[in-house]
């Protein structure tokens, strides 16, 4: 009985494993043939000398510690320890500033300005001149107009010298106001440094009158730097205008110009973009001034008086010592001659 009862049993277990319906549990596992029985505690390892190659089966996980790591968060050397323990290669402390090349350091190709241009109109014989001049330069202007058009489609001439004009004029009323984030919008950093020299301790007063003649495209140049798809756009263009322009020094006192006289001005700008710049916008790089223009006048500067000594006034001693170096009868002589002439 007690083998049948243990053939029971392991038919009842197979079956609960196995999810088989009651009916085909004694046709599956029939109990006379059956010779299958369960024992409690069996040693699963029966050969004990590959229980190191066993266990090595399983890999060991250490958890982290979150509060732990919060706290040693900013500690340097505990993080490249334990990227060590880790096998990972710490990285290294990075030293060097990444570079942004924004605007190129000087003007290329400058456009070269005729002589006495300004003065002479284009019906005498040496206006005519410098009107051919500039219709034989205009050729490499051209093609430099066609590769800023492939990176601008909505570039045109006449639009482009109004934005210029509008940047001339905010450009100078930063300058007036000291506003050097606003300069820095319309000035590029070649040019920053030279339109604010000499500006400290000054007031600049600048007003924009009108224009005597329409602004005028005259050069333009494409270059790249370093690589070929890194470009940047140079264009000249003239301004002849009228303008106020006054500078006052530290003590208020009057250096050059004046607020009620307009005086006329001409101007060749260089404006450039960095074309390969995605948000890259047209600024003040430079200003182009021809060795025939005159110098203007140079404001006066301002020095403090020398301290000058101031010579002691006579005092009664001073007389009493003159009265005694003189004797009375010496002074009666000379009065009698006086009398006597």
């Amino acid at each position: 009985m007690m083998p049948r009862y243990r053939n029971a049993i392991c038919i009842f277990g197979k079956y609960m494993q196995n999810n088989l319906p009651v009916m085909l549990g004694p046709i599956n596992y029939p109990a006379l043939n059956d010779s299958c029985e369960q024992v409690r505690h069996i040693k699963k390892h029966f050969d004990q000398k590959f229980r190191k190659e066993r266990a090595k089966k399983f890999i060991k996980i250490e958890l982290p510690n979150m509060e732990k790591e919060q706290s040693d968060e900013m500690q340097p050397d505990i993080v490249r320890s334990r990227l060590k323990k880790l096998g990972i290669l710490p990285q290294r402390h990075w030293e060097e500033r990444p570079v942004f090349i924004c605007s190129t350091p000087q003007i290329f190709e400058s456009y070269i300005v005729p002589e006495g241009d300004g003065k002479f109109s284009p019906i005498t014989t040496t206006g005519a001149k410098q009107k051919v001049e500039f219709i034989e330069k205009k050729s490499k202007s051209y093609l430099a107009l066609r590769k800023i058009k492939s990176y601008e489609d909505n570039f045109t001439t006449k639009g482009f010298l109004e934005t210029a004009l509008n940047i001339y004029k905010k450009a100078h009323e930063a300058l007036a106001t000291k506003d050097e984030d606003q300069i820095l919008q319309y000035v590029t950093e070649n040019a920053y440094p030279l339109m604010i020299h000499n500006v400290a301790n000054k007031t600049v007063v600048w007003k924009f009158v009108r224009s005597l003649e329409p602004a005028r495209l005259v050069h333009a140049r494409v270059t790249h730097m370093i690589s070929k798809d890194n470009n940047f756009a140079q264009i000249t263009v003239r301004f002849h205008t009228q303008q106020y322009l006054c500078i006052y020094d530290r003590f208020g006192r009057l250096l050059l110009g004046s607020e009620t006289v307009n005086k006329d001005v001409l101007d060749y700008i260089v404006f450039e973009k960095h074309l390969s710049n995605t948000y890259g916008t047209w600024r003040i790089h430079g200003k182009i001034i021809p060795d025939w223009m005159k110098p203007e006048g140079l404001p006066a500067k301002t020095y403090i008086m020398p301290e000058t000594k101031k010579e002691p006034l006579p005092t009664d001693a001073a007389a009493e010592s003159v009265a005694e170096t003189v004797p009375p009868e010496a002074l009666d002589k000379i009065d009698n001659e006086s009398r006597i002439k």
